[in-house]
């Protein structure tokens, strides 16, 4: 039973990675490059969200953004990086990379502190 609920889980994911993909393919080249970038740096940087959810509310958002003719620099606004982790904030599992940034500088001013007594 467990097994073909993964195996389930699993070709749902992919199809729905299928759809994602197929659907980003027919936006305009201009979005379709915009998009592909931002996918490029969810997937560099670990930041997929809620599995293809996150896709499909982007291409979403691109498509009625392409629909209106709306200009890319007016979705994504002058910084990018800021709006992608904006939008993976919005998703559980996005979550996650604030928490680790957290940890990780809170760690180090331990580790600063640390060594500050030492010397």
């Amino acid at each position: 039973m467990f097994i073909s609920k993964f195996i389930a889980k699993v070709i749902g994911e992919k199809g729905q990675w299928r759809q994602y993909k197929a659907r980003a393919q027919q936006l305009p080249p201009s979005y379709r490059t915009a998009i592909q970038a931002l996918e490029r740096y969810l997937m560099y940087f670990g930041m997929g969200g809620d599995g293809t959810a996150i896709y499909a509310d982007l291409v979403d958002l691109f498509e009625q953004s392409a629909a209106n003719r709306t200009p890319i620099r007016q979705i994504v606004g002058e910084d990018p990086v800021e709006f992608i982790e904006t939008f993976v904030r919005n998703y559980p599992k996005g979550q996650w990379i604030i928490r680790e940034r957290e940890r990780l500088t809170h760690a180090l001013a331990r580790a600063e502190a640390e060594e500050a007594k030492g010397s």
